[in-house]
């Protein structure tokens, strides 16, 4: 008998389908995961998963430009400036106009964005982000490759990551077919 962590099946002599089988469900599993996290941060912070990932990106590089928090967190500048309007709506974040430059808007956390930052949760999900922080060094490396080599595999790296942070209806974003935006507030920002 071989031993093995919950959840995982032993690979052996299987049909190949199986494969496909056990690949969806796993995927569909940490959606759910996600989706169910994201709730979470909302009911006790007020935010969700998309905009505590921004929050942070802009926590990061200060000042921020928005095409730097949308690169940063894989998102579509479209879709970031949503997710910015309402950081911005909640005190969270502030826009100001370079001083040299006018047509460069310059981001900055307020005092409560970055009592927020220091107080919020991972915007990992808490079981998976524990665990991982467990592991070896090298590990935890091992499944940031494995897991990019899927969304390679999908051909998914030029994609939006909008519609992976949550899971929810999705409808065609304001940018002409080159994104999806999830049309309810909880989906996306």
């Amino acid at each position: 008998m071989v031993d093995q962590q919950p959840g995982v099946a032993v690979l052996g002599e299987q049909d190949p389908a199986a494969a496909d089988t056990r690949i969806l469900r796993a995927i569909r599993r940490i959606i759910r995961a996600v989706d169910l996290h994201s709730r979470k941060l909302m009911t006790g912070h007020q935010i969700t998963t998309p905009q505590l990932v921004c929050l942070l990106a802009v926590s990061e590089c200060e000042p921020a430009r928005s095409s730097e928090v949308a690169k940063s967190v894989s998102l579509s500048t479209a879709t970031v400036i949503g997710i910015l309007d309402r950081l911005e709506s909640k005190g969270l974040v502030r826009r100001e106009r370079n001083t040299t430059d006018r047509r460069v808007v310059n981001l900055w956390l307020t005092p409560d964005g970055r009592r927020l930052v220091e107080t919020a949760p991972s915007p990992l999900q808490d079981t998976l982000a524990g665990s991982i922080e467990r592991l070896p060094t090298d590990e935890q490396f091992s499944i940031a490759a494995a897991l990019e080599r899927v969304v390679g595999l999908m051909e998914a790296d030029q994609l939006d990551a909008a519609p992976l942070l949550e899971s929810g209806p999705i409808a065609p974003s304001r940018e002409a077919g080159t994104s999806a935006e999830p049309t309810k507030e909880l989906s996306i920002a």
